[in-house]
């Protein structure tokens, strides 16, 4: 048995096995293939919320939009619930009515715009609006220590006096309410800066300011939810690259609003924990505090063909946008279902649904979106990127992947990017240029593609049955297998027509025991004929975890 046993080790690092070890099936479909297992459901702390709820669309989370001037009019004193409030061309009914409905919600408190603070607030603290933003409003300072505190008692009455903090049917709320759309975004921080707003001014203030927001929330702060951003566009430059991740470190979660530009800025995310490694992969450290399945970890993906985007190949946009949330581990997903193209693609919207707020360990999936991705945020060089920090192939980003992570091994398993289905400036030029699918490389030597898988999805040890699903072009002539220690699969046959497909392939008992060459766990095999394209690949448990 222990000669055996070497044999097929011996086998598996050669990266040969033998002929009897054929087993499993393959199924083969046009398109991507979305599908899971009929056991998976929705994990706690998760899901789609918008302005309105929309069940047909899995959309359960409506919203709760509140204006500071409309519960506090005449003074910092009792807060109305009966009056109306208006912001960003909305108008929100008083606090009471929208109290009344029993379903779960999530909240905004526009706070910043002078036309959404009281008018009391700038006379009592002495201070002039500044502006404007993008939409032509003008916002009061809040990192002034008197609107601060003004705003933060607003905050104690609605939420800690009234036990709405402590409300079941209050999942998270977006703070501080700043700027537009309550996105702390920094142009009206930077057009302070040109009116004599200091680095130091400002820094003392975001010092505490998510502290005094995580204090007033105690036990409840993780349903605390910064807007701002990694990175931002800061007038002190990289003084600020990080202090998203302070908001984090305080105890609050996290939200972007952009991943439709699902190539730029967003590879390097520290409150996220996203990480561009040396070799152009992305990493995500999963042990922060932000992942621990309580805080809430947000996006906004419904800017396809709407706010000033535009694309000609919507499905396109929508399913790299969506994968680049899930690469940063959302939990929640904001939608409209119109612009978010949810009734056009429901296959897609449904398997995202039922994939945010998995961790590896009770996914029904692992995956990796083969590609090499331009990030031009990184492309002159600044910013952390400079002496050994920087990558190799910067500004070019290798794949989406998660738990399940594509390696270069020699020296038959370095691919190189495929050109078979490019796009260039998708929804805007920053987005810049993505090579979606890894191809072989047969005229240098290069005939395979190797996969690892995370060992918290798939225990070594364990020998249930998986799905490999492998998207691929089927162009050209010969076939592909997988090859994994101990086996392999039946072959695939391509037919030439030059269609992307998916190939089901099921390994009724695969042994993933990192052993095959680069300690991986399978890979991709083909034989004679043409260079094959594949763009995704995907690990599906058949039972439960």
């Amino acid at each position: 048995m222990a000669v055996l046993s070497g044999l097929l080790i011996l086998f598996a690092l050669s990266g040969a096995v033998p002929a009897d070890a054929v087993t499993g099936s393959v199924r083969v479909r046009p398109g991507d293939d979305w599908t899971l297992p009929g056991w998976v459901r929705p994990s706690p702390n998760s899901g789609f919320f918008s302005e309105q709820a929309a069940p047909e669309y899995h959309v359960d989370l409506r919203g709760l939009d509140l204006t500071w001037r409309q519960l506090q009019p005449g003074g910092p004193g009792r807060l109305r619930d009966d009056t109306t409030g208006t912001a960003e061309d909305l108008t929100f009914r008083p606090l009471r009515e929208q109290l009344a409905q029993k379903r779960p919600f999530w909240m905004r408190v526009f706070a910043s715009g002078s036309s959404w603070a009281p008018g009391w607030v700038a006379d009592e603290c002495g201070v002039e609006p500044i502006g404007p933003d993008y939409e032509g409003q003008y916002h009061l300072p809040v990192w002034n220590e008197c609107v601060w505190g003004r705003l933060l008692g607003l905050y104690k009455k609605l939420f800690v006096e009234s036990g709405l903090r402590a409300d079941p049917r209050l999942r998270f709320v977006y703070v501080p309410g700043a700027f537009t759309w309550a996105e702390f975004d920094y142009d009206i921080v930077s057009a302070a800066a040109k009116q004599g707003l200091t680095f130091e001014e400002y820094r003392s203030w975001y010092s505490h300011a998510w502290r005094d927001l995580a204090a007033l929330f105690g036990p409840y702060r993780t349903k605390l939810v910064f807007t701002g951003e990694d990175y931002p566009w800061s007038p002190w430059g990289s003084r600020t690259d990080l202090f998203a991740r302070q908001a984090v470190d305080a105890g609050l979660g996290v939200r972007t609003g952009i991943t439709e530009e699902f190539n730029y800025h967003l590879s390097e995310a520290p409150s996220y924990g996203s990480r561009i490694e040396p070799d152009g992969h992305m990493t995500v450290d999963e042990s922060l505090p932000v992942h621990d399945g309580r805080h809430i970890v947000a996006t906004e993906n419904e800017c396809f063909n709407d706010c000033g985007y535009t694309t000609a190949d919507p499905y396109y946009a929508v399913r790299q946008a969506n994968l680049k949330a899930l690469q940063l581990r959302m939990n929640w997903v904001y939608v409209v279902p119109g612009p978010s193209y949810m009734k056009q693609y429901p296959a897609q919207w449904r398997w995202v649904r039922l994939s945010i707020g998995k961790t590896a360990s009770d996914s029904p999936d692992a995956w990796a979106a083969l590609r090499d991705a331009e990030d031009t945020y990184w492309k002159d060089g600044t910013g952390p990127f400079t002496g050994n920090r920087a990558w190799r192939t910067r500004p070019w980003v290798r794949n989406l992947e998660r738990w399940l992570v594509q390696r270069d091994v020699r020296p038959d398993g370095t691919p190189r990017r495929s050109t078979a289905d490019v796009h260039r400036n998708v929804l805007s030029e920053e987005n810049g240029t993505a090579y979606e699918g890894l191809s072989t490389d047969r005229a240098h030597g290069q005939t395979s593609m190797y996969f690892d898988v995370d060992d918290r999805f798939r225990a070594r040890g364990d020998r249930r049955a998986v799905d490999v699903k492998v998207t691929y072009r089927d162009a050209g002539r010969g076939a592909w297998w997988i090859e994994y220690e101990g086996g392999r699969s039946p072959r695939v046959r391509r037919s030439g027509d030059g269609a992307w497909k998916t190939a089901t392939v099921r390994l009724p008992r695969p042994v993933f025991a990192g052993r095959l060459r680069g300690g991986t766990d399978f890979r991709l095999a083909t034989g004679a004929g043409d260079d094959l394209d594949v763009r995704f690949v995907r690990v599906v448990r058949r039972s439960g975890p």
